[in-house]
């Protein structure tokens, strides 16, 4: 049942939208239906074959932009979003643009307000203006970019007040309203997933791990070093890593160079629920090591799971929940020391791993909201923008 009647053209790159079986393809649903429409255009190159979606009982159409390369994204979404806006009624005072970052996307929508005189919202889900995000010429080049996007939207979405504040400081002149919104995490089914899970599949007796893409951000090498400190004083201690990416070569020989092969397992990725119940929640001990985070989603699931946290100081590690000594432990970027010391503190001290999974856990499962509420104020932050 349709509750709102206004119109929403999104421009992103996630392409688990066209998954029927994923996340996001189903808050796309709970979206639209509290929309007239919901169309939702994907980067995507055109031999990943994905087809367009239309659900007309939910109001949802996402449609891939069919790229012939990567360079062809910007021209192919704003030609498939020009075609939508007129043949759809899109205006100023019924209709938005939402782009997922204010980077490739934000261009999309920048260009789009400007031909239509439709309102913007811009969303940023990583710490983009951290130090460390600048590790590449692209990155450099989409900070540039968002000096553009940012300044012209009408509406800023961020995941943490620590994104909210960097922006704020970087752009002090900047007209458009940010609002927190964090990432949804169903809080409700990891705990139903992981419910009487008393089992563990994995063979050593004082067990690590992490998950996430392999990409350098992510500082595999950091933790390795930090484990290898860790495996001189418990030769018995393992550490798993479920992922892929173009880090794993690099992963693999550091193992190899560390000998430590022995105690590291590189696994493939799995769902985050599958991954968390292969671990008891006394034995298992999350590990994060990025430089930097937008939000952190993992350090929620891995927290409110139950599980004792070691985390570099990024995305919402940054902010009053995570407390380090009281209910994880949190060490600055490429502090191996700190992290090695963190982890044999866990290892050795039964009660501080039962203690502080548990404080985690209470701690974020206090500020959590439902799935109805979270898809309500996701919509009534679009809804705010539009032209009275």
């Amino acid at each position: 049942m349709i509750q709102h009647g206004f119109r929403t053209l999104m421009v992103g790159s996630d392409t688990a939208s066209f998954d029927k079986e994923s996340a996001v393809f189903s808050r796309l649903k709970d979206y639209s239906a509290k929309m007239k429409d919901l169309y939702v255009i994907v980067f995507s190159l055109k031999k990943d074959g994905f087809a367009e979606i239309s659900d007309s009982e939910k109001n949802l159409h996402i449609i891939p932009t069919n790229s012939s390369s990567r360079l062809m994204y910007f021209f192919d979404a704003i030609k498939i979003g020009k075609k939508i806006i007129k043949k759809n009624g899109f205006s100023i005072n019924s209709s938005a643009l939402s782009c997922q970052d204010p980077f490739e996307s934000g261009i999309v929508g920048l260009y789009l307000k400007s031909k239509f005189h439709l309102p913007l919202q811009i969303q940023v889900h990583t710490d983009f203006l951290s130090p460390y995000f600048k590790n590449s010429f692209l990155n450099r080049v989409r900070v540039f970019i968002s000096r553009f996007t940012i300044h012209k939207s009408n509406n800023i979405r961020v995941v943490s007040s620590v994104i909210k504040e960097s922006i704020e400081k970087k752009f002090p002149k900047m007209g458009a309203k940010i609002s927190i919104l964090p990432i949804f995490v169903d809080l409700e089914g990891i705990e139903k997933t992981l419910e009487g899970n008393s089992l563990s599949q994995n063979k050593f007796s004082k067990d690590f791990f992490m998950f996430s893409r392999l990409s350098k951000e992510k500082r595999f090498d950091i933790a390795l070093l930090s484990f290898k400190k860790v495996v001189e004083n418990f030769p018995d201690a393992g550490l798993t890593i479920f992922g892929s990416g173009k880090e794993k070569g690099n992963i693999e020989k550091m193992i190899t160079e560390l000998d430590l092969e022995g105690n590291v397992i590189l696994n493939e990725p799995k769902i985050n629920t599958e991954i968390l119940s292969d671990f008891k929640r006394d034995q298992g001990i999350f590990l994060l090591t990025s430089e930097f985070e937008g939000y952190g989603m993992t350090l929620i699931e891995a927290g409110v799971s139950g599980f004792p946290v070691v985390t570099t100081k990024v995305g919402i590690a940054k902010t009053s929940l995570f407390e380090s000594d009281k209910n994880c432990f949190i060490c600055e970027v490429g502090d191996v020391d700190c992290i090695a010391k963190s982890m044999i503190d866990f290892i050795t001290n039964e009660e501080k791993r039962k203690s502080f999974g548990n404080n985690l856990r209470v701690s974020i499962k206090n500020i959590s909201t439902n799935r109805d509420v979270y898809v309500s104020q996701y919509v009534g932050l679009l809804e705010s923008i539009l032209k009275k």
